[in-house]
Parts: C-alpha cells; sequence; structure tokens
C-alpha cells in the first residue's frame, strides 16, 4: 500500500490575530490542499496548540475535539467587558482590593466538575444561529450552564490587579468563562487578558511549529516533514493488526468476529503497519466494524 504523503496532523503554535479558521487558510495555500481543517477553535486573541488535519485526517477531528486542553491564561482583575476578554468593550470597573489568599480561595471552587455558562460571545447555536452573531445585534439571551471538568487551576503568580494560572481542562471549557466568574468571585470584576493553549490530548506547545516557521518550510517543499501520523492524535485507543481476510472485511464495512478485545472502539492497523480503519463494537451482535475507513498510511 503506498503511503499517502499528503495526509496527517500538523501541530501549530497559533499566533494572535489570527482566527482557527484563518490558520488553516494558510495551510491550504501553503500546501495547495483543500482537504484542511482543525480540531478545536482558539479564540483570535490565543495563542498557541492548534491541531490541524490533513487530507484524510480530517475524517477523525471529530474524535480530537473530545481531547482535554492545558492552557496558560492571564487575568485582569476590576474590569469586566461584554466578550469576557480584552477585545471587548468594558461594562464595569471596580477597585482590586484583594490579597493572594483570597484569590487562591476563589480559584478553588472552580476544580473538578463545574457548571459554566458559555459567553454571548461564543460560536455555539441556538436555533441555527450562533450566539455572537445575536450579541453584535445587542441581543443578550439566556444559556444553559454546561458540565465541564477542571482538572487543575493553579495560581502561578499574582500581582494586583493581574492574576495568571494554569488550566487543564475538559473540551468546551471555556476559559474565558472562568475569568469572567472568578471577577464575579472576588467581587471586582474580571476579564481575559491573555491565553495561551499549552496542550490538546497528547500534543504539547514544545511540538508546535510557529506558523511562520511552517510557511517558510512549504516555500521550500519541506512542510511534509512535520506531519504526525493519525495514530499519535489516537494513542489512547487500542491497536489491533488485521489479518489480510480481516483488512478486506475491514474495507467493505463487514462485520469481523474474530478479534478478541476488551473496550468499544479500535485503531486497526494492516500487516504492513498502516492504519486503514477505525473500528467499533457492537455490543448487540458482538462483533466489530469499521466505522472510519482510512485505508492510508498517513505520514511519507
Amino acid at each position: 500500500m503506498m503511503p499517502n504523503a499528503s495526509t496527517g496532523i500538523l501541530i501549530l503554535d497559533k499566533p494572535a490575530g489570527l482566527t482557527s479558521h484563518d490558520v488553516v487558510k494558510h495551510v491550504r495555500r501553503a500546501t495547495q490542499i483543500r482537504q484542511v481543517g482543525h480540531a478545536g477553535t482558539l479564540d483570535p486573541m490565543a495563542t498557541g496548540v492548534l491541531v490541524v488535519c490533513l487530507g484524510q485526517a480530517t475524517r477523525v477531528s471529530e474524535y480530537l475535539l473530545g481531547h482535554d486542553k492545558a492552557y496558560h491564561a492571564t487575568i485582569r482583575l476590576g474590569v469586566e467587558t461584554n466578550t469576557y476578554d480584552a477585545d471587548g468593550e468594558v461594562v464595569s470597573t471596580h477597585a482590586v482590593d484583594i490579597d493572594r489568599a483570597a484569590v487562591e480561595q476563589a480559584l478553588a471552587q472552580f476544580r473538578g466538575e463545574i457548571q459554566q455558562v458559555p459567553p454571548m460571545y461564543s460560536a455555539i447555536k441556538r436555533e441555527g444561529q450562533k450566539l455572537y452573531e445575536l450579541a453584535r445585534q445587542g441581543i443578550e439571551i439566556e444559556r444553559a450552564a454546561r458540565a465541564v471538568i477542571i482538572h487543575s487551576i493553579e495560581l502561578r503568580r499574582y500581582q494586583a490587579p493581574e492574576v495568571t494560572v494554569d488550566v487543564q481542562c475538559s473540551a468546551g471549557t471555556y476559559i474565558r468563562s472562568i475569568a469572567h466568574d472568578l471577577g464575579a468571585a472576588l467581587g471586582t470584576g474580571g476579564h481575559l487578558t491573555a491565553l495561551t493553549r499549552t496542550a490538546a490530548g497528547p500534543f504539547t506547545i514544545d511540538q508546535a511549529l510557529p506558523l511562520a516557521t511552517f510557511e517558510a518550510a512549504a516555500r521550500e517543499g519541506r512542510w511534509r516533514t512535520h506531519l504526525h501520523p493519525i495514530d499519535t492524535a489516537l494513542n489512547d485507543w487500542p491497536l489491533v493488526v488485521l489479518s489480510e481476510p480481516e483488512r478486506l472485511r475491514a474495507l467493505k464495512g463487514a462485520p469481523i468476529f474474530s478479534l478478541k478485545l476488551s473496550g468499544t472502539r479500535c485503531r486497526a492497523h494492516d500487516e504492513q503497519g498502516n492504519l486503514i480503519a477505525l473500528l467499533v463494537f457492537d455490543q448487540k451482535k458482538q462483533w466489530w466494524r469499521a466505522e472510519k475507513v482510512l485505508a492510508l498510511n498517513l505520514v511519507p
């Protein structure tokens, strides 16, 4: 099986000022590949790890969206904005007479599973319309709180009025909401002034390539050397090597009865080590089948 040299996962360090979709457009332009998407939005002001999928890797982006994330964030107490970040309009100001112990105590309420209300300025849809589109029309609506998990939130620095924290959290967590809610808990108001995503699933900021560096590599025809195989993004899935008859059944979407695995999903390699499919287990029928057929190895 010939490898697909234009399929894989790119880990970029998103620069401030670009939307995540802007980065996708840059990658499309640099690689001349249309099949490009990202797996987890970063706000324009944010920097850090952006997982970009190329080629067949776009077909598994839905699984990558659910990965835990980690962030390094700076929060400005005493100023509340309508977007919960520095890009918004100031809606209130307050004096900040808070010591470090009070900040530590307030942060404790954000650990574990919490109910978080998303910002109005977000891409969440209500009846087909994104909330930020309503917000720009001056419309604010009630938003249902959503359960998110804050695995850890650690105070790294406090020099009033600025709070710097490191956060490890489940997918779907809004750090802007944490900034806003922390300010509310302290009675000062607050908003997010800087945000860097330091990890997304197994990928860390140390692996992230600056966008400008990637574009320079593309001009020199070297961009493919920066691709990661899909396997690296799904390394928490069990791996099974299929025999040739099993491989053929997987590619046809036919049930596979011969696999003896625990769990309900796995990565499937052929005997040459190529990732060919993602399999799921049907509990009722007691067989495995391909949920996604990829068929090609993912890096040159």
